[in-house]
């Protein structure tokens, strides 16, 4: 009979840890946490040194009933949630909703759902971690504090059903910034020129590529080339130098939760919410014939890249046996660089790895889905690559003289292929092709022929979830467990729209964050963000007690939103009459705010139920047909400029175009913070926006 009661979160794992524990164990799941904050208040007492006041969930009732009295009966209680600072906190609420002698009850934890950490952890029962509860019991508080303080404001001056968060609001407002950044962005005009060569004794011409003089020089302008050109133009070319060298690519990393997050958007195309699902059911367990339900996968939220000695041991046999002893990297994996990677890992987790590096992809592919065998080979690889030796290449680079110039080429062989053998997604295949042949110094060069090509700067890239995440993590925004959910709540609410992988700002997205900065600006910014972070880090440590944080908070943030409902105008929602006749019952369409934007609908609903796109003349008149460009959306709320006479006028632009016309071609020019600039890169005219308007304005 069981005497002993282990609490897990979820049910898949009383599945997984019960056929490891026997008979003498009684396995049940919270089915996460137990106890929260209450949704119709603040749940904050800020009169009484800021107690939270903890409810049990709507619905866990019976729930706990149930863990009440099968605790009542064990001999002994282990609360097994997981190794974090929200399992910390779970296994705290259970304990105090549990009703029994605190001296019969113990915290573990294990990084993996195997059967021997699961035994280890029993032998290793500790008491709880107050300082991990603490630092969770800060951030719920902080983030109940800001959503329910600022949400209301935004409900009153927008409109209801959108939110702030003390994470999200910054993420919003990255994207924002990166948005601004792209639509002021002025292209640069650069050329590049290249010169083929026939070497004698190869088939295959040779391309060198212009660097300058004897230090590197840039060709701005096709002047610049053609003042080049008529220097080589007489030219003789020869051999100048040949260096021959090495270079050895690292094997990488092991994943970290945002490192897999990337990885698996930039690799599988998976979302970060897709992504942690799939990783879940990895670690929880998986069906397998003749062993049973087992964890695949280490806990998936850490920021550590650490690795245990025995998973490193396992890992060096299995690869030597696989791939030969010369494979294995130097000491401890990836070139020794196994460590913390920065001073905020709890160094009790691990990096992201198989449980068993044995249990190939290959061979439990027929018991997995396809989403879970992509993930678990995607992790697989990169642990046994990051255990593996780095890749070695020999380097060749060849430069060329003629005249004052130089042209230089050089290329790469592969020669030990090293962790590349097992991983090598992201690795440039095309870099072990040897393209210089036999070159040597004393080789006769006969010029072909020159290559020269116009190109512009581009202007930075949109974020997507993967690059979105790391610019979180370098910055010091949010952990491991808040990456998914907060992208995953910003697309929700409409702030941002998702196409073709990139995130891009929407209208609701603009005003909502226009307001934040304007009411918030400490909320929004990196910075205290990042230092927040900090601050809740040395809670985790041990060094700052939870309240002080709180404390120095709340009276700031009332203060902000106090003035907020003073000053901030509200934003027109009402229904604002527009020019359009309802074909259906001839009154005045009315312009509407819906969760897309705005929109047209007839005024005598529900009588009448008409609706039509509603687009915001900008009174700019087409540069094609004369008709007015107005303000579009893609499907997904992303804002264009469009011609009102669309299909027939196919016109369109994503920068705001300007009724000036280009005094040096004619064209039409683009708005680019306080510049105009020409729509053709060639023409490449820049101007002074009120300059330009005031000209025009004269004329």
């Amino acid at each position: 009979m069981a005497n002993n009661l282990v609490i897990v979160e979820s049910p898949t794992k009383v599945k997984s840890i019960k056929k490891f524990l026997g008979s003498a164990y009684k396995v049940e799941a919270s089915m996460g946490h137990v106890r929260d904050l209450p949704k119709s208040q603040l749940g904050i007492d800020v009169e009484h040194d800021y107690e939270p006041k903890y409810i049990t969930i709507r619905g866990k009732g019976d729930l706990l009933a149930k863990l009440r009295k099968e605790a009542a009966k064990a001999k002994m209680i282990y609360l097994a949630t997981d190794p974090d600072r929200e399992g910390e906190a779970i296994s705290w609420h259970l304990s105090q909703t549990l009703k029994v002698d605190p001296q019969k009850m113990k915290r573990i934890s294990f990084n993996e759902i195997t059967k021997t950490a699961v035994k280890e952890s029993l032998k290793n029962a500790r008491d709880l971690d107050m300082d991990l509860v603490d630092a969770q019991q800060a951030r719920r508080i902080l983030d109940r504090m800001v959503g329910y303080e600022i949400s209301p404001l935004l409900w009153k001056k927008i409109k209801r059903g959108l939110s702030a968060g003390r994470v999200q609001s910054v993420a919003l407002r990255i994207i924002a910034d990166r948005e601004e950044e792209i639509n002021e962005f002025i292209p640069q005009e650069y050329w590049t020129l290249d010169a083929d060569f026939q070497v004698d004794g190869q088939k295959k011409p040779l391309t060198a590529h212009f660097y300058g003089t004897d230090k590197k020089t840039e060709l701005h302008t096709r002047e610049e080339v053609d003042e080049v050109l008529q220097k080589l133009r007489n030219a003789s070319f020869a051999v100048d130098e040949i260096k021959k060298g090495s270079r050895v690519k690292k094997a990488p990393l092991p994943f970290t939760t945002s490192t897999l997050q990337q990885e698996a958007s930039n690799v599988l195309n998976m979302s970060t919410y897709k992504t942690m699902q799939i990783a879940q059911q990895l670690y929880e367990g998986v069906d397998l014939p003749k062993v049973g339900t087992v964890g695949l996968i280490s806990y998936l939220r850490t920021d550590s890249t650490r690795i245990s000695e025995e998973a490193d041991a396992a890992a060096r046999e299995y690869i030597a046996g696989e791939f030969g002893s010369e494979y294995l990297a130097d000491g401890n994996g990836g070139s020794g660089r196994g460590k913390s990677q920065n001073k905020k890992v709890q160094d009790a987790h691990e990096a992201i790895r198989p449980t068993d590096i044995t249990r190939t992809p290959a061979s439990v592919k027929e018991h997995l889905s396809r989403d879970q065998f992509r993930l678990y080979q995607l992790i697989w690889k990169r642990f046994a690559a990051s255990r593996m030796a780095p890749a070695r290449y020999e380097t060749n680079t060849v430069r060329i003289r003629g005249g004052e110039y130089i042209f230089t080429a050089s290329a790469s062989t592969l020669l030990f292929k090293g962790f590349l053998s097992v991983y090598s997604e992201g690795a440039d295949s095309k870099e072990a092709d040897d393209h210089l042949g036999k070159i040597e110094k004393d080789s006769s060069l006969k010029l072909l022929q020159f290559n020269e090509e116009q190109h512009f700067t581009q202007p930075p890239a949109h974020y997507t979830e993967a690059s979105l995440v790391r610019e979180m993590e370098e910055l010091g925004i949010g952990r491991p467990s808040t990456y998914a959910p907060t992208i995953t709540t910003i697309i929700n609410r409409r702030y941002i729209a998702r196409e073709q992988r990139k995130l891009y700002i929407t209208e609701l997205g603009e005003v909502v964050n226009e307001m934040m900065k304007q009411a918030f600006p400490s909320i929004v910014d990196v910075n205290f963000t990042a230092n927040m972070e900090a601050l809740l880090d040395a809670v985790e440590e041990g060094t700052l007690e939870w309240k002080t944080i709180i404390r120095n908070f709340w009276p700031d943030l009332k203060e902000a939103v106090g003035t907020a409902e003073q000053e901030l105008e509200e934003v027109e929602i009402r229904d604002e009459e527009s020019d359009v006749i309802c074909e259906n019952c001839g009154r005045r369409m009315v312009i509407k705010y819906g969760p897309h934007g705005k929109f047209l609908a007839c005024p005598g609903f529900p009588e009448c139920r008409n609706t039509k796109p509603y687009f915001e003349k900008t009174g700019v008149v087409c540069p094609n047909c004369g008709g007015d460009i107005v303000i579009k959306k893609t499907k997904k709320g992303r804002r264009y400029y469009g011609c009102v006479n669309h299909p027939d006028c196919e016109f369109m632009t994503w920068q705001k175009p300007s009724n000036i016309r280009c005094p040096q071609c004619g064209g039409y020019m683009l708005e680019k913070g306080k510049k105009l600039v020409c729509a053709d890169k060639t023409c490449g005219y820049i101007g002074n926006a009120a300059d330009m308007e005031s000209q025009n304005d004269s004329e």
